[in-house]
């Protein structure tokens, strides 16, 4: 059993680190502003592409990266230490594109990767959040192979600057779930509204309706009644990568904190002699590693997997819910303890850790609340058996 990064892993680590320093000078005028420049945009994806960690789940042969899922975890565990979601503008195609036909491709895809396009996953609706099967935006056949789409998306994030996005609809009358590609300009899209939330992102996650919006039978995505599946390989994908960013997070609030206590002496001495701060620092210590070995390993074990094994699939989904639901609530309660310990100060906005703080708490909501990441563990483990969710791999399954 090997838990050293191989050379390879440690020059992603440091190019991705490398990257997230260029970006970080950014993060106080995305707060300030809301948002960020045209001129800040174009000196950040210069600097992506120079990275060459664009599109880092998308094939080489298709302008992305081609990294691993293990590669991958160890990118966003550095860019995940950005605040104001500046890891964002590190992009990242959707997975469903991996459905894409070879049209698809040409038009969505490359283009994505080669950060020409932007993509937005349009999915939860105001009575579809976690359970997203019940969406009811439909799509109707118009009688010339194509589609008619009526209903509304929500919490559609980079849904400000996406040109397109991908869009669960349901296709009646046999009620069959489908993604459907669908053109940001195409007549009888519009956004409704842009809710302002407790962090400053850098992109936003308006709202959008869909009056009578025709599209072809071409922008069906991965074929009809696949809508499901994909989103599940879509919120499977992301919960791993929340797992990875939100640690990160985590290690830079920690960082600050123990810096701050270092230095901020009370009552003659050092913050960092008080035993309250270092019960603190210790508890945010195992916070960190415990979970990072976990991100890993399951990251890992997905590298391995066949997941053209429904059983395989379905255990490893499990799994991801577990890496979500465990990191996503230990980067909160480090952030909040980075807070406590600079005080007043950490709950100024020009801190990094009120940022920080302020940032994760949407990570136990989206992409599943931490309730729901709950219900999907426990099920698996109804279905599937205890040891399945709590073992390790073995070289003989591995491939």
């Amino acid at each position: 059993m090997e838990f050293a990064y191989t050379p390879r892993l440690a020059e992603l680590k440091d190019r991705a680190r490398a990257l997230t320093e260029k970006i970080m000078p950014f993060e106080d005028e995305c707060e300030r502003h809301n948002g960020l420049s045209t001129e800040s945009h174009a000196s950040i994806k210069a600097a992506v592409l120079g990275s060459g960690l664009q599109a880092i789940n998308t094939a080489t042969e298709f302008g992305g990266a081609g990294l691993s899922v293990l590669e991958q975890v160890v990118v966003q565990d550095e860019l995940g230490k950005l605040t104001n979601a500046l890891w964002d503008t590190v992009w990242r195609p959707a997975n469903p594109l991996a459905h894409a036909s070879a049209e698809q491709r040409e038009r969505y895809l490359i283009p994505s990767a080669r950060g020409e396009r932007r993509d937005a996953v349009a999915i939860s609706e105001s009575a579809a959040g976690s359970d997203f099967s019940a969406a009811q935006t439909t799509a109707l056949p118009d009688g010339d192979g194509g589609y008619v789409i009526n209903g509304e998306k929500w919490f559609v994030t980079v849904g400000d600057v996406a040109d397109y996005l991908i869009v669960l609809a349901y296709v009646e009358p046999e009620h069959a779930p489908t993604m459907f590609l669908v053109d940001v300009a195409t007549p009888g899209v519009a956004i409704t509204n842009v809710p302002r939330y407790t962090h400053t992102f850098v992109y936003e996650h308006p709202e959008f309706s869909f009056t009578d919006v025709r599209v072809g039978a071409d922008a069906v995505l991965g074929g009809i009644g696949a809508g499901l599946e994909l989103t599940r390989d879509w919120f499977t994908e992301e919960r791993l990568m929340i797992g990875a960013r939100t640690i990160g997070a985590a290690e830079r609030a920690l960082t600050h904190a123990v810096d701050w206590a270092r230095e901020r002496v009370q009552g003659g001495q050092p913050l960092i002699n008080r035993q309250l701060i270092q019960g603190m620092i210790a508890d945010s210590v195992v916070d960190i590693t415990t979970n990072r070995a976990l991100t890993h390993q399951v990251a890992w074990e997905f590298d391995q997997a066949d997941l053209s094994d429904p059983d395989q699939r379905k255990t490893l989904h499990a799994k991801a819910a577990t890496v979500k639901l465990a990191a996503s609530e230990a980067s909160n309660r480090v952030a909040d303890r980075a807070v406590q310990i600079f005080g007043g100060r950490g709950y100024i906005r020009d801190y990094p850790v009120e940022r920080l703080w302020r940032e994760l708490r949407v990570d136990r909501i989206w992409e599943g609340t931490s309730e729901i990441q709950r219900l999907v563990i426990a099920n698996e483990t109804n279905k599937r058996g205890l040891e399945k969710l709590l073992s390790f791999r073995t070289l003989t399954d591995q491939r």
